[in-house]
């Protein structure tokens, strides 16, 4: 089975998490505070909070934002059901915007209308949470400038995108968004095992976000209510949560960092040969706007939505992991048990019907990527 993601392990890697295994910190040792500075080295961040997940990671910037059960969150229905799940955590409301047909990412369009409305029923948000899918990132200077007319916070939900960039910045570098969320899957563009991180350069932001990843304990005499006499004391001053990365994934997300350029462009060297040989098909070819750098983590391609369930499954038959994202989240059992229906975000709706993940990871063998490419071709053109 070729599948449509792999992590790559290389044997420095396995001496980093060795080299950790054979010291004298497993967990909340010296590893996690360079994972951090790295990731503010590379984004230009100034402050980075290393968790146990991406899912973790969105909960606390939800709660860093002071998102409460009075509160409405909006995001993208054609998204992992984390980007939604941690405004409902918080007890909040969660809404959807649609998706711009062309670019699969929130739709400019669809946020401006919907947040008017909004006003009128003084029912506005209180974070938007745009997704960077498949890595390209969204239009983040426009969604910046809705939020000051609107009065939101933001929250990148970047888990495709490390290692891309939105005009000359990194994605990261939180310029238009309060909070950015990446995620260290082992599908995605590097891995901790599992993990995530939020960034921001806020430091009161970041001090909740550290303060909440740990049980709400501090040591710190600047944020206790009494006066610390000994080493040994500290104080809960916030209902947090164990949600701390170990230094064990700490030392694989840092060495898998040093080649974080490096996973890029070959991700983009496999795009480009989809692209070419796609060139002169039916095939919907996902979009690259020439002013950013996708991460690619996924290349999703849209077929005849009447062929797509028989590709699909015949891909499948051949041994080509091809895979879906995403089910909209507004049509998962749970969330129409909160109102929503199928036909609330067409455009969404719409590219699922379309959509399929092809195999894209650094160690896809140019042999086993044409046969991809043959397989898909002579699937579509029947």
């Amino acid at each position: 089975m070729i599948p449509y993601g792999r992590q790559d392990i290389s044997q420095d890697d396995i001496n980093e998490v060795i080299q950790v295994l054979r010291s004298d910190f497993l967990t909340q040792g010296p590893v996690v505070p360079k994972l951090e500075n790295k990731l503010n080295e590379i984004t230009g961040s100034k402050y980075s909070t290393a968790v146990n997940s991406a899912t973790s990671a969105l909960h606390l910037a939800c709660l860093a934002l002071q998102v409460r059960a009075s509160d409405v969150v909006w995001t993208v229905p054609n998204t992992f059901v984390a980007s939604a799940n941690c405004a409902l955590y918080c007890g909040a409301k969660i809404d959807f915007v649609d998706i711009d047909p062309t670019t699969s990412n929130m739709s400019i369009e669809s946020l401006t209308n919907k947040l008017k409305v909004a006003k009128k029923s003084g029912e506005l948000p209180k974070v938007v949470i745009p997704v960077h899918l498949t890595g390209e990132p969204c239009d983040m200077a426009s969604i910046k400038a809705l939020s000051y007319a609107f009065g939101f916070k933001i929250i990148e939900d970047a888990s495709h995108a490390i290692g891309g960039r939105y005009g000359s910045r990194p994605i990261g570098a939180c310029e238009y968004s309060d909070i950015t969320v990446f995620s260290f899957h082992p599908v995605k563009i590097v891995t901790s095992g599992e993990g995530g991180a939020a960034l921001t350069n806020c430091p009161k932001i970041d001090q909740k976000l550290k303060l909440l990843r740990s049980h709400g304990i501090t040591r710190d005499q600047n944020i206790m209510e009494f006066t610390s006499y000994n080493s040994w004391y500290y104080e809960q001053i916030d209902l947090g949560f164990n949600y701390r990365m170990t230094d064990i994934h700490a030392a694989l997300g840092l060495s898998q960092l040093s080649r974080l350029d490096k996973y890029v462009k070959k991700r983009h060297k496999i795009a480009n040969i989809y692209d070419h040989a796609f060139l002169n098909t039916k095939i919907m070819l996902p979009l690259r706007a020439a002013n950013n750098l996708s991460a690619l983590h996924l290349y999703v391609i849209q077929v005849d939505e009447r062929k797509h369930k028989d590709v699909f499954q015949s891909l499948r038959a051949n041994n080509i992991g091809v895979n879906i994202h995403y089910i909209p989240v507004h049509t998962h059992p749970y969330y129409q048990k909160l109102g929503f229906k199928w036909g609330d975000f067409p455009n969404s709706e719409a590219y699922y019907r379309k959509a399929i993940s092809l195999p894209l990871f650094p160690r896809l063998e140019l042999e086993h990527q044409n046969i991809v490419i043959d397989t898909v071709k002579s699937l579509c053109d029947k």
